[in-house]
């Protein structure tokens, strides 16, 4: 976990211009909504602390100013719990995660339930004939990664860049279901791939170029 005051003067310095922008649109805000409590934003206060701290209008001010901090911590929350799903599926790890929020793994886990180790990819084999194309989309549900699989590889027939092979692989990297177009029956046909398929290498990898390449010729020797 990052200690704010370990980092160098131009860090905490930015971090301290971010929190104070927060605050100003915070206010900002406040003062918009200040009509509703029978103020102008010209008549407003200038700032949350300009009344008499007693008064009843204050008291009127600082309960709208956190009723609008309390929205924007709110959407902050949104925003990170939509950004630890996608990094999720881009694999990281609750370690990363954690990391970047400043706190424990541990609490990353608490905070994200859902955002590691639940997603499984689709990689599809396109075009009719060699050099074939490649894409990947990453799935929360296996059900669905093998459904759109399937669906694509069914109606790859219809176009000459058309799907004609397809595998599914889960958060550990290995091979759950694969399929390809046989041109007998018309129909995807499910496969088992071979030993030295079921484990996909990281992407970005010497070895999970050469996955795709052994997978591309797997596929065209059935076609």
């Amino acid at each position: 976990m990052a200690d704010m005051w370990e980092l160098d003067s131009e860090a905490i310095e930015e971090r301290v211009a971010f929190r104070a922008q927060v605050r100003d649109q915070v206010w900002r805000e406040t003062k918009r909504r200040m009509r509703f409590l029978g103020f102008s934003e010209q008549e407003g206060p200038a700032t949350p602390n300009a009344l008499a701290p007693t008064s009843a209008a204050a008291k009127a001010v600082h309960l709208m100013y956190l009723e609008v901090a309390t929205e924007v911590g709110n959407a902050a929350r949104e925003l990170a719990a939509d950004a630890a799903t996608r990094a999720g599926r881009a694999a990281a790890t609750y370690a990363d995660l954690g990391e970047a929020a400043g706190i424990t793994r541990q609490a990353a886990r608490k905070r994200w339930p859902d955002a590691v180790g639940t997603q499984w990819t689709l990689y599809t084999l396109t075009g009719k004939s060699r050099p074939h194309s490649m894409t990947t989309q990453v799935f929360r549900s296996s059900g669905k990664a093998i459904e759109t699989g399937r669906t694509a590889v069914d109606e790859g027939a219809l176009a000459d860049d058309g799907a004609v092979g397809a595998v599914v692989i889960n958060a550990a990297r290995e091979a759950v279901w694969a399929c390809y177009f046989n041109d007998g029956t018309w129909a995807p046909e499910e496969i088992t791939l071979p030993e030295d398929l079921q484990t996909v290498p990281a992407p970005g990898s010497p070895e999970h170029g050469d996955w795709l390449h052994k997978w591309d010729q797997f596929i065209t020797s059935n076609l």
